[in-house]
Formats: structure tokens, sequence, C-alpha cells
């Protein structure tokens, strides 16, 4: 229920300039003014008003320096004449919060929403880096509406250890296999890691960070070149001033997310993640921003418009290089405009800038053929999402464009059975029982088996776990076996260069089939058939689903158990499935009832 029928150029009217209800007008106005806010400002200037979305903080290191980029933000909303007023976003940090930052991002995603549609806001800077921060902010944006642009916060500058460049996440990966091979020892695996955080900024590798605000600014939400900028360079906080100018043209101009993320745009952004060779996390998170943007997109979609997209990004973890070479070769822009000239790309879909696409990439050019490929001379010619089904779950994501030639030697090129393996499932229950038991010499594990790791999912965590790339036991990875093939209802890093089997929905905690599989059963995965499972017969599987029984869940704290009993499976963007409904809700829901 409104609390106006009155009709205001801009949204804050209704709070500080109505009429009809002057003792509300006068109240809300009164408090505002207490920090040096005029009367003349808020309430006869026509000026709108900006929200700046902060989500940094000391608890999100990799979105910290946000924190000073605000200032260059209200700078640019100044000068085209608006009023900035900045708010605290809850916290996601994917390296801090326990028991996993994918339990925050739906809870960031309703307090966002709260304040967007409560307060007096015209529009809005959605400031983001750390991988949640995007996929929440876009998911607030996209279900209020109101003009809206996203700043991102950029990657670290290059780390380097002993001579070569470590990439954040990605060295994790392989110092873990140097510790288990007893080739470092503790504390050089601890300056090895941390030799890759030089900087502000977020990982500097295709992780989920860099992936997901590339998304933003293929999806139209950022201004061109966003995205891929370092951290510390001066471009980044000129870009900060430029979006803080645009988003009151932005207001003035009407333009919100719903005309700018329309299907087109989201298949632009599934075309551009094959080709970045981006992170896993990508189709929940981006199919989590479409259903609350009230757009069909089934994760099917992946596959379908993306798998034969090549890979055009020489990035860790399926490349060499790092951000700053990423952008200093052209960034985002430059991999659509290879894709555009491509034909692969809606260039007729509006952005943030006011502009088609296709205007936006029109000065876009690579300044590096070693960082990106251009589309006729790939570095992969299919590098893809693969969508599976099977009796071991309905939907699982395989990111192709990390399969390793000696992956590909070992389990893909027999030529009996192309594109196929078969193995004897290890079955774990979580990353504790993982750790515990992944050097147990009884489970006689050799090259030929297939690690499974389940109660990771939305519900079982709770939140999603990146722990579906599981190292093999110390003896394999001595032998020089540091990959074998992985299967897990949870989710993995987007910086691992493990061609893991992963967002398996249903997830086991709800039921689904990895719930039924034991260790020693034969597993069968057929890319070629996209086909994944457990041979067994069909009266053992129905014995074991008759025998299953829901785990008996343990909360930790109130949004644990709420998000538990709300939330969807990560094949559907694990949202939670009855915020769905609220589309558009600055329009279709009208201005917010007085609070007094």
């Amino acid at each position: 229920m409104g609390s106006s029928k009155r009709a205001f150029a801009l949204r804050s009217r209704a709070w500080f300039d109505n009429p009809d209800n002057p003792g509300m007008t006068a109240l809300y106005l009164e408090r505002y003014l207490n920090f040096g806010l005029t009367l003349d400002e808020l309430r006869n200037s026509g000026k709108p008003i900006i929200g700046i979305a902060q989500t940094g903080s000391d608890l999100s290191p990799c979105n910290r320096h946000h924190v000073e980029l605000a200032s260059r933000v209200r700078d640019g909303i100044r000068d085209a004449g608006g009023i900035p007023m900045e708010f605290p976003v809850h916290p996601i940090q994917e390296t801090g919060k326990r028991p996993t930052a994918a339990l925050d991002r739906n809870l960031t995603y309703l307090g966002l929403v709260e304040v967007l549609y409560g307060y007096p806001l015209d529009g809005v800077v959605l400031t983001t880096g750390c991988d949640k921060t995007t996929p929440a902010m876009l998911m607030g944006a996209a279900t209020v509406d109101l003009p809206s642009i996203v700043l991102s916060g950029g990657p670290m500058l290059n780390g380097y250890y002993g001579g070569g460049l470590a990439g954040s996440g990605t060295v994790v990966w392989f110092a873990r296999q140097e510790l288990a091979a007893g080739r470092i020892d503790y504390d050089e695996f601890l300056d090895m890691v941390a030799s890759s955080a030089p900087s502000p900024g977020h990982c500097n590798t295709m992780g989920t960070a860099l992936s997901m605000n590339a998304m933003a600014e293929a999806l139209g939400m950022s201004l061109p070149g966003c995205a891929a900028i370092p951290a510390p360079y001066r471009e980044r906080a000129q870009m900060a001033y430029a979006t803080g100018r645009r988003i009151v043209d932005m207001v003035h101009e009407d333009l919100r997310p719903s005309q700018i993320m329309t299907r087109a745009a989201f298949e632009n952004a599934i075309v551009a993640a094959s080709a970045l060779g981006a992170s896993t996390n990508c189709p929940p998170h981006v199919n989590a921003i479409a259903r609350h943007m009230g757009v069909d997109l089934p994760i099917e979609d992946w596959d379908s418009i993306g798998y034969e997209i090549p890979l055009l990004v020489n990035l860790m973890p399926a490349g060499e290089y790092l951000g700053e070479e990423f952008h200093r070769a052209g960034g985002v822009q430059a991999v659509l405009a290879q894709l555009l000239a491509a034909g692969k790309l809606h260039g007729d879909v509006r952005t943030v800038s006011g502009k088609t696409m296709a205007q936006d990439l029109a000065p876009a050019k690579i300044k590096d053929e070693r960082v990106i490929k251009t589309y006729a001379s790939p570095m992969l010619h299919q590098s893809g999402f693969a969508v599976l089904s099977g009796n071991l779950f309905d939907a699982a994501v395989m990111k192709t464009s990390v399969i390793s030639a000696a992956f590909r030697e070992r389990y893909l090129q027999n030529p009996n059975d192309p594109d196929a393996f078969e193995g004897r499932a290890i079955v774990f229950e979580g990353p504790e029982d993982y750790h515990e038991r992944i050097n147990d010499p009884s489970l006689a594990m050799d090259a030929d088996c297939i690690l499974f790791i389940r109660g990771t999912g939305p519900v079982g965590y709770p939140g999603a776990a990146e722990v579906v790339n599981m190292l093999p036991p110390d003896e394999l990875v001595k032998q020089g076996i540091t990959l074998l093939p992985c299967v897990g209802d949870g989710r993995q890093s987007g910086t691992s260069g493990s061609p893991s089997i992963l967002n398996a929905s249903p997830e086991a905690a709800v039921g689904g089939g990895l719930a039924l599989l034991k260790t020693g059963d034969r597993v069968r995965i057929d890319l070629a058939k996209r086909r994944a499972d457990m041979l067994i017969s069909d009266d053992e599987l129905a014995a074991r689903r008759a025998a299953w029984k829901p785990p008996e869940l343990e909360h930790q704290t109130p949004w644990q158990e709420l998000q538990r009993a709300k939330v969807g499976q990560l094949s559907s963007g694990a949202c939670l499935d009855f915020a769905v409904k609220y589309q558009r809700i600055s329009i279709t829901k009208g201005i917010p009832r007085d609070n007094h």
C-alpha cells in the first residue's frame, strides 16, 4: 500500500517534498539535516538522491578500497547534480566467512532490497568486488528496479613467487600439491599463498570475483571497461567518478535494470563466460539474477548457448596470465568485441551507458594477443560449460576450459569409449570426512577412482561450500597424479583448475541421487551424452531410495535455519524461492507507507 497517490518527478520527493502530508515531510527532512545537509538541497533543488551501496569494510578486505573510492563516486554524483547518500551493506568475504560466504549472498540481497525500497533513493551505485557481492547487488537491483549501476573494485596487482606469477587462489591449489608431495613445508606453504595478495583488490585470476564483475559488464550493468581495471590503478578512481556522474543521468533518463538485463543480455553473459574461461560459480549466480529479474534462464542454456564458444582469454586458471595483463590487453570489452564481430552477441541490447552494446564496443580492440586471442585463433575451440544429468543428479556443471591435456589423455581418450570414463566411487560426507580419510590406505585409491563429496549444498552445508576440488591422496600426488575426477553437490573456487563436476542438483541433503551412492559403486561419466550415472540396477536404486532418511541438520544461527527452510538448489540459482515473486517493486508496489 502506497503512502500517497501523488505522482512525484523523483521518488525521493515523496519523503522530502510532499505538500499533501506536511507533517511527515517535516519529520523526514529534519533528521537528514543533522549532519549538514540543507533544506534547500533536499526540498527545492530537484536533485536526485543517489545511494552508494558500500560493500567495503575491514571484514571484506577484497572490497575495502571502496571505502576510499566512494569519495570519487560522491564527486561524480555532486558534479552531475545529485546528492550522494552512502550506506553499509552486509559484508561478504569469500575467504573470511564461516561456514561459507554463500550463506550470506541471499541475506545481503534481502537487506539491500529493504534499503533500496524503503529509503528516499532515486538511484544507486552498487559497489562490487569479492565473489558474491556482485550477484547480491544485482539481485537486489533487479528486485527493486531503481536506476542502478555497478562499480567494480578491480583485481589485485600481480603476485610473484620464486620469479613466477602467483595467481590468487590458483597458487593455493598448486601449493597444496607441493605440500602433499613433501616438496615444501608449512611455512613455505603460507609464504607461497600469501605472495598472491600484494595489493588492494579482489582475485587477479579469472576466479569468481573477476568472472562475476565481467558478467556485470557483459550484462550491460557497468560502464565499458569497468571490470578489469586493477584496484590500485588511477583509472579505477576515474571509473568511480564516471560511474557517479552517469547514475545521475540514468535517473533523469529513467533507465532501469529491467530495460538492460533482458533475456538477450543474459545470453550475452553466457557467451562471455565461456570466452573468458569464467568461474563455475557464474551459472548459479547469473541464474539467480535472472530469476529476480523475471527472465527465464534454465541451467541447460549454459550448455546449449555457451558450450561451443571458444576460449579467448589466457588467464589463470585456464591460462598463464593475471589481471594486470588482462586489463592492458583490452579487458572484457576486447573479448566482447571479438564475440560481437563473430555474430555471437546481441549488439542491440542497452547498457548503463545509455547506448547499445555494439556502440559501446566500437572502439574496443585487442592490445596483446598473448593474453586475449582473436575469435579465429582461440586458445580452445570449445570452452563452455557442460551440463550433465543422470541418476546421480538432475543437473550439474563441468567447466571444460580447464580440462588439461593430462586429464583428457587419462580419462577421455579411450578410442573404444571416447569422451567417457568409468571409475570406483570414493564417497566423503563433507570436507571434514574428506580431510580425515583421504589418506586412509584401506580405501586403496588409484587413478581409476572418482572422488565424491556430499552434504555440501545450499541446504546440507548450509550455503554450498567450495570443497569439490579435492586433492588425491598424498601417495598418488607423489607419483605425479595430481588430479582425480571430482563430483559433488557443493561448489568449487573459480580459481581452481580442476575440471570437477559440481553444483549437483538436487543435493544429497534433500534426497538427490548423490545421497544414494556408496563407496565402491561403479560410476560412468559420459561427456558426449552429458550423463553421470551410478552403475547399479533399478531395483537396487529403488531399495536405496526407500531406505534413505533425510539427515538431521544442526542450525548454528537463526539465519542458517531460515535459509535452509527457504533456499532452492544451485541449478536454479540457490535463491530464496519465495522471494522471486517480488519483481520491479519500486514500480509494482509504489511508495511504501509512511512510518509515523
